[in-house]
């Protein structure tokens, strides 16, 4: 059975992260997606960090985002680099970018510029503040615009070192989850009505949704809010360390319906009658004292007896894992959430798949991250144009200087 998005074609000019993940969503879901780089290549490609300044294995900041693609090395600021950016946007479906409205200009990548070759085509671009507004024109990672401007930064307890560190690229994967979203429903909408959208998503909408609770209930509450372990509203729904220094969370939102069965599950029976946890509006009022209670039993045992004796607890609860244990994750290997792919050296490695899954079936990557311009000729001869052509492309310095 095909992928959703066969027959699909993407022009992606764009860079990092944010916006190209959506290409590779994209393109783990069927479409033909064109990488149009710089001839320097996307500066993500030398991006170093803790995750691959070792040298071994694959470079993520690299593979993630750009799995499935093709590659052209064109320099869009010549003549002939711009014409044959507009041969393969000819054909296209969408057109997808991440370059502030300054440079769009500029390049003439626009919407203008490119709907006056091909009407038809869906315009998406990915920003870090939104289209509108004073900021529209700033640049914006997403540690800057999704987690300190939406106020996530804020909502956990503060140690003496500052706020919690961001993931690497938390929320550019989240944002490209959107984007690849809106384009579905953007190209549902053509075949629909024949009319062509233009789509948003920025960085810091993407941030601001995953915070809503917060952010809506803002004008009625007196202080911010912040996850406090030790006074939370339901001390089973909380995270507790074990002996070996793991955590467990625990998630038992109907804390009445699951409270005997969780007592008889962590060995404490007496805790079923107790008259200070009777009910949740008693475990409430009791939490500090309840709180303690579960940190000295959850650190009487390491993890492996935690796991042991909550097995077959029907409430919902998980220790916090390490990247390296998903690797062996029953979970992971059942529903193909780990695929393996093998890049241009022969290097097999794993990345994670698309969360959008067809027919039972993981939208699994058809290939590692192409290199710089891997596809260059090929991409051009299938837009139409002849080698005589390809050759004056070259030699007017469309694909930079050699």
């Amino acid at each position: 059975m095909g992928k959703p998005l066969e027959g699909i074609r993407v022009v992606e000019v764009a860079a990092w992260t944010f916006v190209p993940v959506a290409g590779a969503m994209l393109a783990d879901m069927g479409a033909q997606v064109i990488k149009v780089e710089p001839p320097h290549g996307d500066p993500q490609r030398g991006l170093m960090n803790l995750l691959n300044s070792g040298g071994a294995g694959p470079n993520p900041f690299n593979e993630i985002p750009n799995r499935g693609k093709r590659s052209i090395a064109l320099d869009l600021r010549t003549p002939s680099g711009h014409e044959a950016l507009l041969k393969l946007s000819e054909t296209a479906d969408v057109f997808l970018t991440s370059y502030l409205p300054e440079v769009r200009a500029k390049l003439r990548i626009d919407v203008d510029d490119i709907r006056a070759v091909n009407p038809n085509i869906i315009y998406a671009r990915g920003s870090g503040w939104g289209n509108k507004g004073p900021m529209s024109g700033r640049g914006g990672y997403d540690l800057a615009a999704a987690w300190a401007t939406s106020s996530i930064a804020t909502r956990f307890d503060v140690s003496e070192d500052g706020p919690p560190a961001m993931p690497p690229a938390f929320f550019d994967l989240q944002g490209g989850n959107t984007i690849a979203g809106a384009i579905g429903t953007a190209l549902f909408k053509r075949e629909r009505t024949g009319k062509a959208s233009i789509v948003d998503v920025s960085l810091m909408n993407v941030g601001m949704w995953a915070l809503a609770p917060d952010i809506v209930s803002a004008p009625y509450v007196e202080h911010p809010l912040i996850a406090q372990r030790l006074k939370p509203g339901n001390p089973i729904t909380n995270w507790y360390r074990t002996r070996d220094g793991r955590w467990i969370y625990l998630v038992v939102l109907d804390s009445d319906r699951f409270w005997a069965e969780f007592c008889q599950h962590i060995d404490a029976p007496e805790w079923i009658d107790e008259p200070r946890y009777a009910n949740a509006a008693k475990r409430f009022e009791h939490r500090d004292e309840l709180v303690a209670d579960l940190d000295a039993l959850f650190a009487g045992h390491p993890l492996d007896t935690w796991m042991s004796k909550l097995a077959s607890f029907s409430g919902v609860w998980a220790p916090a894992l390490f990247p390296q244990e998903l690797h062996a994750h029953a979970q992971v290997e059942a529903n193909g959430y780990l695929p393996r792919v093998t890049d241009g050296q022969g290097n097999q490695f794993r990345l994670v798949a698309s969360a959008m899954h067809f027919d039972e079936q993981p939208t699994a990557p058809s290939s590692a991250g192409p290199e710089i311009g891997e596809h260059t000729e090929l991409l051009l001869l299938e837009a139409g144009l002849d080698w005589d052509e390809i050759s004056r492309i070259r030699e007017m310095g469309g694909f930079g200087s050699e």
